[in-house]
């Protein structure tokens, strides 16, 4: 079974790169902007980071970085779309990327919660 989690990640860092320009120009949304596009970024590059981990507790480790990263894209979702009118395709955007941080949480957290249960075992 192939593991498509690395391109999902990427793709959602590209699409919210990508969603970054929907974003209001006034400066309350600045923060917004910034923080979202370090977290929707950050769990896909610490995914690629963590297939390279030194030990199974590495990879656990910095598996526990990509879900508080996507956790924190949700977050910054939620708050966009609980104070700007969005519409047509921005509102389109917006949709598709809160539903794939959800699932992408999901993901991470099944992954994180096996693999602790794996070591355990050992």
């Amino acid at each position: 079974m192939k593991n498509d989690l690395p391109e999902r990640l990427f793709q959602f860092a590209v699409k919210s790169v990508k969603f970054m320009r929907f974003l209001p120009v006034e400066p309350e949304f600045n923060n917004i902007r910034y923080q979202l596009s370090k977290s929707a970024t950050s769990s896909g590059a610490n995914y690629e980071e963590a297939q390279a981990g030194s030990s199974k507790a590495d990879f656990i480790f910095k598996t526990e970085i990509c879900l508080r990263e996507m956790r924190e894209s949700n977050y910054w979702y939620r708050i966009a779309e609980a104070t700007i009118n969005f519409k047509g395709i921005g509102k389109d955007e917006l949709n598709h990327l809160l539903k794939e941080s959800s699932e992408l949480k999901n993901i991470l957290g099944s992954i994180i919660v096996k693999s602790k249960a794996n070591l355990l075992k050992k």
